[in-house]
């Protein structure tokens, strides 16, 4: 009997997933396998999605029969363009998922049937707004690769086995409340190859609930923004947090973002439609964020999270268009060659609104280097645009046990000063990571949200003292920890230390009597 709870339902469809990953993995590599899998979930979902979206229109129209996945497909042919501009793509019938799935272990030529499907679904949307949103999508779904198999009748077995396995997976029906496990099934996979991989997983991964965190924090006081931004956007994650926080349509005009890594920037992409976000909904860039970034035509964006990569290097001052960029000019000082991590910062800062809110996950050390960053740190002060500074606890990413901490920007404040919050101890430990729970998250809020002072926890400090202690921003500097060394009562050490030296004395007296005695019976 299939579980009926959403948490029963989750927690089959991890279960399903984990199958699947240790049966059809082989002999390629977990992070690479995840493409194939991920690709192929792709594949169903938007396949359902559009069959779905063609019959309840049709159903609603009078034709309560209709089932678009049976029709043929010169019949199809005649809702294409109008289904282009709806939806972005078009799957004829005999291409959709579920119509291959069915021929799969009979077709010969399977590998070339879907690089054929795959080819034709990206190129309906040539020639129309969604064509940058699908171009290239199924790039890392290589079905000639020899990852999966030496000949072409062991790569069309493994196929098989694939199409079966994505198929079989409870995905639920659209309209139900389960649908979103389309998008946890990706999380889940993802979360799943970033634990085995290591750094490569990290890179591409910020655990939910960091994400739902840094999310939480740009909207606090709000039920809508006009459009959320993440300059290192990875796999999409931290952006699609706000959906579920302020729920569907509450991010007015989309979500945003860049992504350096071509394979990351199409999981994003992915990522979006997994999620039922629609092409007009989001636009993702391909590129360098910090020397070609994409969105400059954009007005500000009132909400942006990112949790960009830790002191990469970059061209930094050996680019002389760079320090007259007017992203980076107002501090009159580049971050350094070796850490570009402020210039993440200072490109935000230029992103966002005037009644917006950044949250960034950042290396500790920008909070208190000195040379540049501390230049770029003290613009940041002067100029009242830090909110506050929140020390994370250790060990809660994958490919790096650093202590972590959010750097929280704002344009508009109400005072001149910095909430520090020491969170470091906030977590649970579960298998070799730690955890952000729902209290602890509450209890970063909460503190956030009143900016109040809170023993060994919170400390609001205003700007000038920050100033007189050079710009440093670490917040051990600020929020006295708790005292965990043991009380010692020295009255009471010395009564007994002087039982001790009684003691002493005695059994010297002992020793002494009993050599004497000894010293008498020879």
């Amino acid at each position: 009997m299939a579980p009926t709870t959403k948490e029963g339902q989750r927690a089959e469809l991890h279960k399903t997933i984990w199958r699947i990953a240790n049966d059809l993995r082989g002999s390629v590599d977990g992070w690479d396998f995840k493409s194939y899998v991920l690709g192929m979930l792709f594949y169903r979902f938007i396949s359902e999605n559009l069959t779905a979206y063609i019959n309840t229109g049709e159903h609603k129209a009078g034709d309560p029969a209709f089932n678009y996945a049976i029709l043929p497909d010169s019949q199809a042919e005649f809702g294409r363009t109008e289904t282009v501009a709806e939806k972005g793509f078009y799957i004829l019938p005999s291409e959709l998922f579920q119509n291959v799935r069915k021929g799969a272990s009979h077709d010969a030529n399977l590998n070339e049937t879907l690089a054929r499907v795959f080819k034709n679904i990206e190129g309906s949307a040539l020639g129309t707004g969604s064509e940058d949103d699908l171009k290239g999508l199924f790039d890392d779904l290589d079905v000639n690769s020899s990852k999966l198999g030496n000949t072409v009748a062991k790569r069309n077995e493994k196929l098989v086995k694939l199409l079966d396995a994505i198929g079989d997976l409870p995905l639920g029906k659209f309209g139900d409340n389960s649908i979103d496990l389309f998008g946890d099934a990706y999380e889940y996979l993802m979360q799943m190859y970033a634990s085995s991989a290591g750094k490569s997983g990290g890179e591409y991964y910020t655990p939910q609930e960091v994400s739902e965190l840094l999310a939480r924090i740009t909207v606090v006081g709000k039920t809508q923004v006009n459009k959320v931004y993440d300059p290192a956007v990875g796999s999409g994650s931290l952006l699609l947090k706000f959906d579920k926080i302020l729920g569907k349509g509450n991010v007015r005009q989309g979500f945003y973002g860049q992504e350096i890594n071509l394979t990351t920037y199409n999981l994003a992409r992915i990522n979006m439609f997994l999620h039922d976000v629609n092409y007009e909904k989001f636009n993702l860039a391909h590129g360098d964020t910090l020397i070609d970034p994409a969105h400059w035509d954009e007005e500000p964006f009132e909400a942006i999270v990112s949790n960009p990569p830790y002191s990469i290097k970059w061209d930094g001052d050996s680019n002389p268009l760079l320090i007259n960029d007017p992203r980076f000019a107002p501090a009159g000082v580049l971050a350094p060659k070796s850490k570009a991590d402020l210039a993440f910062t200072m490109h935000i800062l230029s992103w966002l609104a005037v009644n917006g809110t950044a949250a960034i996950v950042e290396f500790p050390g920008v909070l208190y280097r000195a040379g540049a960053e501390q230049k770029i740190r003290k613009y940041l002060i002067d100029n009242n645009y830090v909110d506050a500074v929140i020390q994370l606890p250790p060990e809660l990413f994958f490919g790096t046990t650093i202590a972590t901490c959010i750097i929280v920007l704002k344009k508009s404040k109400t005072d001149n000063a910095v909430l520090f919050i020491d969170a470091s101890a906030e977590f649970s430990r579960g298998g070799n990571k730690n955890k952000l729970t729902k209290p602890h998250q509450k209890k970063i809020l909460d503190a956030f949200t009143t900016r109040e002072d809170a023993e060994h926890f919170a400390k609001l400090v205003p700007n000038v003292d920050i100033a007189a202690s050079a710009y440093n921003l670490a917040v051990a500097s600020y929020v006295e920890p708790v005292d965990t060394r043991e009380i010692i009562d020295i009255t009471e050490i010395n009564v007994e230390i002087a039982r001790i030296i009684t003691r002493q004395q005695e059994l010297r007296t002992s020793v002494d009597e009993i050599v004497a005695d000894l010293e008498r019976a020879r």
